[in-house]
């Protein structure tokens, strides 16, 4: 894709959008980028774009500057059902995702993992397995720098051997034509971002976008334990490697708390995993499997099932007050992932839900809220009064305005022995401009408040 003195527009300006800015501007196109919002990660962005590159933007609107171009790059956050993006559609002007435009410029070849839980945690893994190996692993796309910085990195100063680790979003794979990875690696499917898809077809549809482009030669590793994935794959032609915890696969298994490689030796205890529950054994052997198949050695492996330590805002220890336990999990921004965090915690739970509804069903925690530890919710923000009202009398709850107020509110409540739990199964942008904003403002809060 030449760009070379094209006008290209890019509509966003949060990580990927400043990406794709620098590195369209590298390439020598004549670039402009436009961010409705004016928040101050979108002003600082802006600030740099300008003063360092000299590329001119737009802030708190989309006017018809961006319909000046020969092409628009689309963050993640902008949907492809957005007027914006229609309206370019009408005028012909070519219109692709962040992703897609980086993909044209690397010549590396490219783990994707998409899920809708566990992304982060699995890239992480798979980084620590392959790193200080002969492949030199790269980090990008959701997580850490944006594919478009890491691709103009590649461009000035390439590496031998390199190979990116990209977490991939549906949002990400909405507006994609040639992207395609070498190996995919599907972790789960559950309902999420319905506010923005809609429906769970559609949100699957997006998912399995990842592979449309993908040839023979590429593999996808599965989940064999997730039944959307697995009727997904029955026709598929491309080499495809299951991974599952509860049943025999071709590199490893759980059984009776061992895990035992692709002889059926057992090789670790499930105790010696650095970071409990079920799901991130799960990931682990999805990172595991693909590390299998680049060569890397089982002790290499071993030794990360056993050191990794885990990523932030996942079940993140916080603070010890007076025996009461505090841990962020502002990473949980669905249901599913809320489920997963009461049922990993063995000590009694004081629940923290809340943020910014995406569509999602509440009553599908009630079995589990009846069935845990938890022995108190309390809702905050702008779901705060219909998570309230889902709950019921299911446990005893209370509705408070903001995430300090049902922070204090916990901590006034708890009894030593008690974990608070921040698991809001929401998205914070009621409040925050996403789970790390909110994830660190929880930590702070606590650290500095209780």
């Amino acid at each position: 894709m030449k760009v070379k003195n094209k006008r290209i527009t890019v509509l966003g300006m949060g990580k990927s959008g400043y990406g794709a800015a620098k590195l369209a501007n590298h390439l020598g196109a004549r670039v402009f980028v436009s961010d409705k919002g004016n928040e101050k990660t979108t002003l600082s962005n802006a600030n740099k774009l300008l003063v360092k590159y000299n590329i001119a933007f737009e802030t708190g609107l989309h006017s018809k500057n961006i319909y000046d171009s020969n092409l628009i790059i689309v963050s993640p956050g902008i949907s492809k059902n957005s007027k914006v993006v229609k309206d370019a559609v009408k005028l012909k002007i070519p219109v692709i995702s962040e992703i897609e435009f980086a993909f044209h410029y690397t010549k590396s070849p490219i783990i994707a993992i998409t899920g809708s839980n566990g992304k982060t945690t699995t890239s992480k893994i798979l980084f620590d397995m392959l790193k200080n190996t002969d492949i030199k692993p790269v980090l990008g796309g959701n997580i850490g720098i944006s594919f478009s910085e890491q691709v103009l990195y590649e461009i000035v100063k390439p590496k031998k051997n390199q190979i990116y680790i990209l977490e991939i979003s549906s949002f990400q794979l909405e507006i994609i034509k040639n992207f395609k990875p070498n190996i995919a690696i599907f972790l789960n499917i559950s309902n999420d971002h319905l506010d923005r898809h809609i429906t769970m077809d559609e949100y699957i549809k997006m998912k399995f976008r990842l592979i449309e482009n993908m040839i023979e030669k590429d593999i996808i590793i599965y989940n064999g334990d997730d039944e959307i994935l697995v009727r997904g794959f029955k026709n598929i032609t491309q080499d495809k490697i299951k991974f599952s915890i509860k049943s025999q696969t071709k590199h490893f298994s759980l059984r009776n708390g061992c895990v035992l490689n692709g002889k059926n030796k057992n090789i670790l205890s499930e105790n010696n995993f650095s970071i409990p529950g079920k799901h991130n054994i799960s990931n682990f052997f999805a990172a595991a499997t693909c590390a299998k198949s680049l060569n890397v050695s089982e002790q290499k492996i071993i030794r990360t099932f056993k050191s990794f330590e885990g990523v932030q805002h996942r079940l993140e220890y916080v603070k010890n007050i007076n025996n009461i336990k505090f841990i962020n999990d502002s990473k949980a921004t669905n249901i599913d992932s809320v489920i997963t965090a009461i049922n990993t915690i063995k000590e009694p739970i004081i629940l923290l839900l809340g943020g910014r509804n995406k569509n999602s069903n509440f009553r599908l925690l009630l079995p589990h809220i009846k069935a845990s530890l938890i022995k108190l919710v309390i809702s905050y923000g702008e779901s705060g009064g219909h998570i309230k009202t889902v709950i019921g009398d299911a446990v005893r709850s209370y509705s408070t305005i903001d995430l300090n107020s049902a922070v204090k509110k916990a901590h006034n409540l708890a009894a030593a022995g008690d974990t608070i739990l921040l698991s809001p199964g929401c998205a914070s942008f009621d409040q925050f401009s996403n789970f790390e904003e909110r994830g660190n403002h929880f930590k702070n809060y606590v650290k500095n408040h209780i």
